[in-house]
């Protein structure tokens, strides 16, 4: 499995806005274009897709911007990414509540598959929007932090 660009930017810019928003304060795309070193236009984008989601709730006006309609600590890393990517299970006969594959019930790399499905699930369930904004915040006391 790989994670897309526009997974880790997603991801990315979820963080920034944790980290940048104490206080109540909105966030501009092009402050996050700015620090993450994303393109505002892909930016765009991808905080219209979390948006919709209603994962960030949008501000106008003069003082406008973005920010969490939610607690950090109430994301995972996993509904994040599976937003902007679609899914994240390894093979596509995964990807839907119920296996529809016709050979579900005689392939004998399924379990396999299955058992790799749930620990990326568990995994990334398991990291808060907050444990990372965290790691953020600590990398700014002494180096660089990439996703």
């Amino acid at each position: 499995m790989k994670i897309s660009t526009r997974g880790r930017y997603a991801l990315r810019t979820m963080i920034d806005i944790a980290v940048n928003s104490e206080g109540g304060r909105n966030i501009t795309i092009k402050e996050i274009s700015k620090r993450q070193g994303i393109s505002v236009k892909y930016l765009e984008q991808i905080v219209s897709v979390l948006s919709k989601a209603r994962l960030l709730r949008s501000v106008r006006g003069a003082q406008g911007g973005y920010r969490l309609s939610r607690a950090p600590e109430e994301y995972t890393v996993g509904e994040i990414l599976r937003l902007a990517e679609g899914g994240l299970a390894p093979v596509e006969c995964l990807d839907s509540e119920e296996n529809i594959c016709p050979r579900r019930g005689n392939c004998s790399t399924l379990a396999f598959w299955e058992g790799l499905n749930k620990v990326i699930s568990d995994y990334v369930d398991s990291v808060t929007l907050a444990d990372l904004a965290s790691r953020e915040r600590e990398s700014h006391a002494g180096g660089e932090y990439c996703i």
